[in-house]
């Protein structure tokens, strides 16, 4: 199956089409998204580091969804 990724972090996000066999790591790095820091969601669900290497299809994903990257900011205000 092909699934299609919405990937991004808090600056910009973009769709990808991977395997559902392809781990979540690799669908970050083709778009360039670091995976040593932030925190990972997907689908809304917060996913530890482990999961990365852990494929689309091992979360039963198998058309669409969002892997998000968010980076934790502070606010000078």
């Amino acid at each position: 199956f092909m699934v299609s990724v919405t990937v991004g972090n808090n600056v910009t996000k973009e769709v990808v089409l991977v395997e559902s066999t392809a781990t979540l790591k690799s669908a970050l790095e083709r778009k360039g998204i670091s995976t040593t820091s932030g925190v990972f969601q997907l689908n809304g669900e917060t996913i530890s580091n482990s999961d990365l290497d852990k494929s689309f299809a091992d979360f039963g994903i198998t058309d669409t969804c969002f892997l998000l990257n968010v980076k934790k900011v502070d606010n000078a205000a």
